[in-house]
């Protein structure tokens, strides 16, 4: 159990009070009663445990405090005990550190050595380069020269060649008209005699053929007279035996029949001066009708004939209008190469005016820009080279500076530096990478054109330049 605390005390003299108060007010004149003695007694007793419980609370209270201070007593020894590894570490990082910034800075000097020796060895390669470089394109220029000349001397050769011929295709397209005409106008000769002799040989047979044909029509139109006349006498026979019978029986038929007979005869003579009107209407329809169909017979055959020549005669005509077609297609096709030769010219002129000061300028921009990127690159490594050694002799000036922060401020400015230098770097090769662009796309224009370099008389450097 522990100490009891000091304001035990007072709360239970307190409470004795309070009911030593309540014991003189509710006492009479002889004294507390039973009752009221008991009700002190019960209070008392609530009042004591009361008391007791708070003691044991507060008691725990107090070895919960005791436990906590111990603990954190501990902690604290711990952690003193960490705060002195901690420095300790601390400062052996801290030699460390200057041990390794030393180390760093003997480092950075030997690689700036070597970037400078890497700088001055690339510079004397790029400019071996540039030489070759420069020799290759006067090569190149020269034969191309030649390549240009040889040309020239071939398009010279093809030019009189292509003349000559136009002239000799010219020639032979005359002769061969004037033969075709020859030839042409002795098969229209021809073609006429033999047509001549064939319309006179059909006319012959045809004549001879229409009088055979007239004779047996003739022929056989008495023959049919001859059966008719026999027909109708036979005929007139049976009825006039017919009659005689019936002239016995009936007188006044007879009569009749007489004028029946007398109409007949009438009949039978208007009968035959129709037949023989017919006969003759025939005979005349018949001749005519026969010479027609022998004269379109001859005549469809006259025309089958004057097709046959008709079209041969087309077809010659179209080889000839074929002909001169082809002679005007080869004139007007000279004519449109000779159009396009001084377009091109025209246009390679205005070519050459153009893109010779557009290459100057070019040229001149990139000329300054390359060297002012040299210059600014030269400025940085040079106050590269001073800030390193100033830094160097601050940090060992001073050693107040925290390791790991001079540390990072140094990394911190290498990667700036290091940063500029590349994209400076980056700078002068995209103005270099453009400046051949350019100059590699004024070469293929020119070779598209067969035209060299030096027959445009541009500056020299534009020879000269990479590709």
């Amino acid at each position: 159990m522990g100490p009891k605390k000091k304001g035990d005390g007072k709360k239970k003299k307190g409470r004795k009070g309070k009911g030593e108060k309540k014991s003189k007010d509710g006492a009479g004149p002889s004294g507390p009663t039973p009752e009221q003695l008991k009700a002190q007694v019960a209070t008392l007793t609530a009042d004591k445990a009361t008391e007791e419980n708070e003691r044991n609370r507060m008691q725990i209270d107090r070895d919960k405090v005791a436990s906590f201070w111990d603990i954190k007593k501990k902690e604290h020894e711990h952690a003193l005990a960490l705060v002195r590894n901690k420095d300790r570490e601390r400062e052996q990082l801290q030699e460390r550190q200057q041990a390794e910034i030393k180390v760093y800075n003997q480092r950075m000097k030997h690689l700036l050595y070597e970037q400078q020796n890497i700088v001055g060895s690339v510079k004397a390669e790029n400019e071996v380069a540039l030489k070759l470089q420069r020799q290759q394109a006067a090569q190149r220029e020269s034969q191309l020269l030649n390549d240009l000349r040889t040309l020239k001397d071939n398009k010279k050769e093809m030019e009189l060649n292509y003349e000559d011929t136009i002239k000799q295709m010219k020639l032979d397209h005359a002769k061969e008209i004037t033969k075709m005409r020859q030839q042409f106008d002795l098969d229209a000769q021809d073609l006429i005699a033999k047509t001549d002799k064939k319309i006179k040989r059909t006319r012959d047979n045809d004549e001879f053929q229409r009088k055979q044909e007239i004779h047996e029509i003739e022929e056989r139109k008495n023959m049919h007279i001859t059966d008719l006349m026999k027909k109708h006498e036979k005929a007139f026979s049976e009825i006039k035996c017919y009659y005689n019978d019936i002239t016995q029986n009936n007188l006044d038929l007879i009569k009749t029949l007489k004028e029946d007979v007398t109409d007949m005869k009438k009949r039978e003579a208007a009968n035959e001066k129709l037949m023989y009107e017919i006969a003759q209407e025939n005979r005349r329809l018949t001749e005519p009708l026969t010479r027609a169909l022998k004269e379109v017979e001859n005549l469809r055959k006259q025309m089958a004939q004057y097709d046959k020549d008709k079209h041969s005669l087309q077809q010659l005509r179209l080889q000839h209008v074929d002909a001169l077609k082809h002679v005007q297609n080869l004139e007007w096709e000279y004519r449109l190469l000779q159009e396009k030769l001084e377009k091109v010219q025209a246009e390679r002129d205005d070519l050459y005016a153009r893109f010779e000061s557009c290459i100057f300028d070019v040229q001149q921009k990139c000329g300054v820009k390359s060297l002012l990127l040299e210059k600014r690159v030269q400025v940085l490594l040079e106050q590269l080279e001073k800030k390193d050694t100033q830094l160097g002799e601050a940090m060992g000036a001073s050693k107040l500076l925290d390791a790991s922060g001079a540390k990072f401020g140094i990394d911190k400015v290498i990667d700036t530096k290091n940063q500029k230098i590349k994209r400076l770097y980056y700078e002068l090769g995209r103005v270099t990478k453009a400046h051949n662009s350019v100059v590699k796309a004024f070469q293929s224009k020119l070779a598209e054109f067969g035209v060299p370099l030096e027959q445009m008389g541009l500056p020299e450097y534009i020879a000269k330049l990479p590709v």
